[in-house]
Order: structure tokens, then C-alpha cells, then sequence
């Protein structure tokens, strides 16, 4: 089965969006919850998102209580940028970014809710698996980040 790009390189370093607007707004949703998640410091689903720096607990959190604010801060404002260009159809360098850091956090979150590893063979799950609709978002989630990759490479010439 073959789906059309949704991402894709454009002039001047741009990038073009042909996200429909249920995209869009499942998108959304997923950037609320995402927001959500990063107001509840002990929320388990961010453990990939902050892993432990030290493997002495004390360090670790001493650490955390220094940087957790300015990670939360940037992830953030890397959400707001997302979320007021959600309809938008081309997104400059930076705003790219952006997107790439969201999506890259969103599967994270989404994967470490599902206990996503290496080994997962996607073309081996069950529909019926409880957790099929979570994979298959995970799947979307890499799909588009993929093509945002491809897309700021071609766009930048390299």
C-alpha cells in the first residue's frame, strides 16, 4: 500500500505541509496531552524524555531540580510552535524544528506507554491487540517524522 507524502521539501529551505484538517486536529489532541504530561513532573510516560543523568539517585535528582525546568521550558515552546502552525502549509527551517523535537517527544511519550522496543515488528501485530491503536499512532508519529527528516535534508542540500 503506498500513502501520499504528507511532508515535503520545499524552496528556500522550506518545508510544505498537506496535512487535512483531521490531521491536523488529531494532531492537536495529541499535542494537548503531550502538554498535559509535561505539568506532572513524576509522570512515568516522560521517562525517555528525561533520563537519568547520574546513576547515583541524589546526583540524578540534584540534577534534575537545576535543568527540569528549562527542558520542560523548551519542549514547550517547541509545542506552541507546533500547535499555531498546525494548519499552516509551509513551515520555515526553524519551525521544522520544532516539529521534528515535538514528534520526536510524542513518540517518545507514546512508545514508553507502550513499551516499545527495538523489537517490534509492526507488520506482526494483532488489529485485535488492545494496544493496536496506540502502535498504529506510534506508526503515524514515524511516518510523518520520517518525512520531516527527509524533507529538512533535501531542503538544506545535503
Amino acid at each position: 500500500m503506498s500513502f501520499r507524502r504528507q511532508i515535503e521539501a520545499g524552496r528556500g529551505g522550506r518545508v510544505r505541509l498537506r496535512l487535512d484538517e483531521r490531521e491536523s486536529h488529531f494532531l492537536g489532541e495529541l499535542l494537548d496531552e503531550l502538554e498535559e504530561s509535561l505539568a506532572e513532573p513524576d509522570d512515568p510516560s516522560l521517562r525517555r524524555l528525561f533520563p537519568p543523568a547520574y546513576s547515583d539517585p541524589e546526583s540524578d535528582e540534584q540534577y534534575r531540580s537545576l535543568v527540569r525546568g528549562q527542558l520542560v521550558s523548551g519542549r514547550l515552546d517547541a509545542l506552541r510552535i507546533m500547535r499555531s502552525t498546525l494548519g499552516s502549509k509551509e513551515l520555515s527551517p526553524e519551525q521544522a524544528d520544532s516539529w521534528l523535537r515535538v514528534l520526536n517527544d510524542l513518540r517518545l511519550m507514546l512508545g514508553t506507554r507502550l513499551d516499545v522496543t527495538e523489537e517490534l515488528d509492526f507488520e506482526a501485530f494483532d488489529p485485535a491487540d488492545p494496544q493496536a491503536q496506540g502502535l498504529a499512532i506510534y506508526g503515524y508519529l514515524s511516518w510523518l517524522q520520517e518525512q520531516l527528516v527527509e524533507a529538512l535534508q533535501t531542503a538544506s542540500g545535503k
